[in-house]
């Protein structure tokens, strides 16, 4: 399987919760890279021989993407959906009876999006997996103490690369390691400090290094172990380049589309079918920079809109129907409209 919600303002609060803007920018980031690793998987369901086929590998012109995209950012993705399902649940206990039958609801209506997505779009959806796995073991485990979340989620994401297996097999962990991190404070604390994000970037560099080398030569056995440091490695470049001058420009860059990431997900799916129509061909035989270049002809219209949205609206509009059904009654989306709090870092 190739996997996996404005400019810089000031955060909105609800239920005494800021707004987080670096997991905004993790998640504009994590988007464009599962664009990049999603466009040829997508193309090929224009060729009926491989329409059903889910994981499109980089072939020679494009190995790049094997050593720096492919299974890099779903785990960004992957451990961010986590964290927005605690940060939602510390929410919901604060303003529903049933906390736990909003989040019910929440995947319910993912599931019910993920299903159209694939069926009617592309068999490689991710967001069909999130829901289920979000039912079997994200809401089961809110009734955990945090320990029990954090061993499992240590377990679950170390044991499949031991096991040589990648993509969603990982995916379980990596919801149970955000959960862990937002339980625990850390992603409260996520801007507070240089110095770990520093350490461990260090530490996951001296990882990946290795191992995307020995994934080189044997691509099976060592995917999901390199592709795991190397996201290590990118989140925590980016929360120390989010403490430098930079930060205004990687919000400017990443916040647009991280906070309309749904949207921008979904509706990336037609845009590369109908750049792959027009190029035609089969994507196998395409050049180096034909990738890359769908992708940033997708990226640049979805960030001018999105910011040009987001200015009038609080939420992308897939979003703010998400929202609407996850609290089962219509929320104000334009900005002059309601006085009704803007969404919090957990509600996207």
């Amino acid at each position: 399987m190739s996997p996996e919600t404005l400019p810089p303002a000031p955060a909105a609060v609800v239920s005494g919760r800021p707004r987080i803007a670096a997991l905004d920018v993790l998640r504009g980031f994590a988007l464009c890279g599962i664009l990049l690793a999603n466009v040829k998987p997508i193309a090929h369901m224009l060729h009926t021989e491989s329409a059903t086929r889910p994981v499109v590998t980089a072939g020679q012109g494009d190995a790049w993407l094997g050593l720096f995209v492919d299974q890099r950012f779903f785990p960004i993705f992957s451990v961010l959906f986590g964290i927005g399902f605690s940060l939602l649940l510390s929410s919901a206990e604060h303003r529903a009876a049933r906390p736990r039958l909003l989040l019910l609801r929440r995947l319910l209506v993912l599931l019910a999006i993920g299903l159209a997505h694939m069926f009617l779009l592309w068999r490689g959806d991710i967001l069909t997996i999130y829901a289920v796995v979000g039912l079997l073991v994200l809401l089961p485990s809110t009734w955990l103490p945090r320990p029990a979340v954090a061993g499992l989620a240590a377990v679950l994401v170390v044991v499949p690369p031991i096991l040589g297996s990648n993509g969603v097999t990982l995916v379980p962990g990596l919801f149970l390691l955000g959960s862990a991190l937002t339980r625990y404070g850390v992603i409260d604390r996520i801007e507070r400090s240089a110095r770990v994000p520093a350490v461990l970037v260090l530490v996951f560099a001296a990882g990946a290094v290795p191992a995307t080398w020995l994934q080189a030569d044997d691509r099976t056995s060592w995917f999901a172990l390199a592709g795991l440091l190397t996201a290590g490695a990118y989140v925590c470049a980016l929360l120390l380049l989010l403490r430098t001058p930079l930060r205004p420009v990687l919000q400017g860059v990443f916040v647009p589309l991280g906070r309309m990431a749904l949207s921008n997900y979904l509706s990336a799916t037609i845009l590369v079918l109908v750049a792959a129509r027009l190029i035609g061909g089969s994507p196998d035989g395409w050049s180096e920079g034909t990738v890359p270049l769908i992708a940033a002809a997708i990226l640049v219209p979805q960030w001018l809109v999105s910011t040009l949205w987001l200015r009038r609206h609080r939420q992308g509009p897939l979003e703010w129907l998400w929202r609407w059904a996850t609290w089962a009654q219509r929320q104000p989306l334009r900005r002059s409209g309601s006085p009704s709090p803007p969404t919090s870092a957990g509600e996207r």
